[in-house]
């Protein structure tokens, strides 16, 4: 089956073998099915992104460098504020405002999952307009989607089905800035995403993103969760790990062909040296294994001295 899929960077920090591994492991999909692989820069954090210029750009060359092409433009989510704006419209009779600070929710709710959202306890949902007009002189409102405890199932190409209780998390922030569930999902449906490929780590957030998709209107995408790449120590790659990154490897003498051979061994293909390689290798399901955490160093022989710095 044909489909559609993308992948969606922030520009915040370069991309390292993790971030690389997921991108690949998606572009293989997509190819193997005869579909379009589409590229989004995940650049609403103003300030973040502005702390990190030129990153955005070097994102999208290092992807190249490795011969993972895209179809059509690469769609930037800070030119698509109104298709935000509408969608928040368009759930007006669903949302509510919350003044709750950082610190409340962590205090009242349960324990974040894998992607850092700690489920919303409901504080504020209940306000009377009184009450929520003396807090407006306090701080600015985000706004929140009342889900009412909704749970949802999502399909993921290799865990099946997956069902996540959907909280009543935020679309719009205090600051006015749109939330990534919110933007990610809006963005998802204009494009026609029917497959999204990433970290492991995301899976968590899936239920509700996928039911926000059926608030406004749209059909869900599939999923497909890979493993994360982890650093020796078992724990998510990260930059501080060391030479992680195409331009760390550069240096060390590595170059596209030896970090794409790494990557596709790591995808259980074996060693592969192009992409037109690596598709040949795919099996007949079209599915690279992704299981649990991956230690990169297992597929290839320096791996660990290159990320420790050695």
């Amino acid at each position: 089956m044909s489909v559609t899929d993308r992948y969606a960077p922030s520009p915040t920090a370069q991309l390292h073998l993790g971030n690389l591994r997921t991108a690949l492991a998606g572009w293989l999909l997509t190819r193997r099915s005869g579909g379009r692989w589409l590229m989004r820069v995940e650049d609403l954090d103003e300030a973040r992104v502005r702390a990190a210029e030129g990153v955005a750009e070097q994102q999208l060359e290092d992807l190249r460098g490795l011969g993972l092409d895209w179809d059509g433009d690469v769609v930037w989510q800070s030119q698509r504020l109104e298709a935000y704006a509408t969608a928040v419209a368009a759930l007006s009779g669903r949302t509510y405002e919350c003044f709750c600070t950082r610190r409340e929710i962590a205090e009242a709710s349960s324990a974040p999952h894998d992607d850092g959202h700690r489920p919303y306890p409901g504080t504020c949902a209940r306000l009377s307009s009184a009450e929520a007009a003396r807090r407006r002189e306090d701080r600015p409102a985000a706004i929140r989607v009342r889900a009412e405890g909704a749970a949802f199932t999502v399909t993921d190409l290799q865990l099946g089905e997956v069902t996540g209780l959907v909280d009543d998390f935020v679309l719009v922030r205090g600051d006015g800035a749109y939330s990534y569930n919110l933007a990610v999902t809006v963005d998802d449906l204009a494009q026609g995403v029917t497959q999204v490929t990433r970290g492991a780590d995301l899976l968590s957030s899936s239920p509700r993103q996928a039911w926000l998709a059926t608030q406004l209107g749209g059909t869900p995408p599939r999923y497909a969760h890979v493993g994360l790449v982890t650093n020796p120590d078992g724990a998510r790659l990260a930059k501080r790990d060391g030479s992680v990154t195409l331009a760390d490897l550069a240096e060390r003498r590595w170059d596209s062909r030896r970090v794409l051979s790494a990557l596709t061994a790591s995808l259980g293909l074996g060693p592969q040296e192009t992409t037109t390689a690596a598709l040949e290798a795919m099996p007949e399901d079209g599915l690279p294994p992704a299981g649990g955490a991956f230690w990169l160093g297992a597929v290839w022989d320096d791996t660990e001295g290159v990320l420790r710095g050695q």
